[in-house]
Parts: C-alpha cells; structure tokens; sequence
C-alpha cells in the first residue's frame, strides 16, 4: 500500500542514533511526528499525510480524563441514560438516512454500539419504530467553551429550539462554561474504528493500521480501564477499514464518525473535576445527544 511505502521510506531517513527495534516497525514514533502534540492533522499542514503514530504517552491523559467525564451515580442509572442517548442517535440516524440499516450505514454503526453495550433487542426496535413516527425535531451543534478553556462541541435533538438554546446557556453559565462560536474549528470529523487493544504492541498496531488503510492509531481506555485502540481514517472510508480490520482477526467494538480534536487543551485535578462537573450537568438535559471534547488530564 502507499501508506506503508511512505513509512518505510520516513523510517528509511531516521537519524542514525536511533536504535532498530525487532518487528516490522519501530517503537520510537518521534520519527515521524513531533513527541509534544497528539494533533492528527497540525494546522500547518495543507493536505492529510499518512503519519502513523501511537502516541501512549501523551494521550494516558486523555485516558485519565476518559475515566473522570463518565457519568457518576448507580450503574442502573447510568446505564439507562446510555440507552435513552442511544435512541436519540438513533432518531438523528433514521432522520438523515431512514430506517433500514442495509442502506443507511450511520444507523448500522449506532444498532452495533447498542449491541455492544447489551441494549435490548426490543427496546432499539422500539427507538427506531418511535424514530419514523416521532414528530418533526431539529438537531443542533452548541460550541461551547468550558473550566481551563477547554472546548466543547454539544449535539442536541430537539423539537423547541429556543428551550434548549437557553437550557444549555444556563448550564454552561452556572458551571463556568460559555457559549463560544468558532470552537468546531478545533475539531476534524473523522472516521474512527475502535478495536480491543489487549496483547496488541506498538508494532503490530502500527501495522494494523497500514494494512487497513488508516490514517492514524490511537491508544485509549473504556469505562472499565479496558485497553482499546481507535484506528482514524476519512469519513467515507469507515466501512473500508473495519472490513479490513476484521479480516485482520480484530473484533470491532463500534465503529462510526467522530469529532476529533486537532489541539488538546491540558487541564489540572480542580479544572478537571470542574469540566466533569458540567459535563455531568450537560448530560442530564434531555436534549442532549453527545458531547466532544479536547480535554487531557495534566500528567
């Protein structure tokens, strides 16, 4: 594949100080990007470039955050406000391309994420029947900005845009946020195929993602503090790289288009529980499908 050519010849112009390391591919990634930024396409850059990075350093602040912004409270609780999101995808899902999940492939990727997280049979069934007779609501994107300048894009689904556009000013208000226009600037639309990342080493995730046609790899943690790999790519080639990844022998975990950030913005231990905090507040307004962030944990 080119991708994997243009590696090999990066990895070909490495300083001569750098020691090889066994496997196809070499651990020391600062080859090919700069070790301070977790940026997948810096703003310098004018057209993506296949650089590959696994950047397990930097983004174990992201992992730390990810444990942080969960919802708190009873697994029962939580987990019921997870199955009452994933019918307001749903609904955004069947509004955008209809109800057969053959020829709407958004929809297919939210019924997986549903199945992954153990939502029953007749209650996505339900989602997706209430979705075709649901009457007519808009979906928004608030772009917001949070504790410690930390940027926020909040997607909402609702049928009164003026109750919710006051809604989320005054939650964003009273927990030290703001509206802000011009933060989905910070943020690219990816692609992003996320795979278990047990027993997987550098290398191989590296090689992983050439083959697949990625064009780049993260490492990452669930809930559980489970290890996952999120492998990025362009939003049309979504379905192209998890057929790829499965017919490498990797079990899928969801796979879907996602707000990346291209900047991250580090926060300390008051700033992140302030930013969980609103998170928490925004996550309990029915309006609110999801929400994208740029947070990292100080190390």
């Amino acid at each position: 594949m080119a991708g994997a050519a243009v590696l090999k010849a990066l990895w070909t112009l490495r300083p001569r100080t750098l020691a090889a390391t066994s496997g196809r591919f070499p651990a020391p990634l600062e080859c090919f990007l700069p070790p301070a930024s977790c940026v997948l396409y810096p703003p310098w850059r004018s057209s993506p470039v296949r650089t590959l990075q696994l950047c397990s350093a930097l983004c174990a602040g992201h992992n730390k955050w990810s444990k942080v912004k969960h919802i708190k409270g009873p697994k029962d609780e939580a987990r019921g406000r997870m199955f009452m999101k994933f019918g307001m995808m749903i609904k955004i899902a069947v509004k955008e391309g209809g109800s057969n999940p053959d020829m709407n492939i958004n929809l297919a990727h939210i019924l997986e994420q549903c199945r992954s997280k153990n939502m029953p049979k007749a209650s996505v069934e339900a989602a997706i029947k209430s979705a075709e007779k649901a009457k007519p609501a808009s979906q928004h994107m608030f772009e917001a900005r949070g504790p410690g300048g930390c940027l926020l894009l909040i997607e909402v689904l609702t049928d009164n845009n003026s109750r919710s556009h006051q809604e989320i000013k005054r939650l964003l208000n009273k927990n030290g946020g703001m509206l802000s226009e011009g933060a989905r600037h910070n943020f690219n639309r990816r692609g992003v195929v996320v795979v278990p990342g047990q027993n997987v080493s550098t290398e191989r995730a590296l090689e992983l993602a050439i083959e697949a046609g990625a064009e780049d790899v993260q490492e990452t943690e669930d809930e559980e503090e489970q290890p996952l790999l999120q492998f990025m790519c362009d939003m049309t080639d979504v379905r192209k790289v998890r057929g790829s990844l499965e017919e490498l022998g990797m079990q899928i975990t969801s796979a879907g288009l996602e707000f990346v950030p291209r900047a991250l913005s580090s926060l300390d231990q008051d700033q992140l529980d302030a930013a969980s905090t609103l998170l928490e507040a925004l996550n309990d307004c029915p309006d609110v499908v999801r929400i994208w962030d740029n947070i990292q944990a100080d190390s």
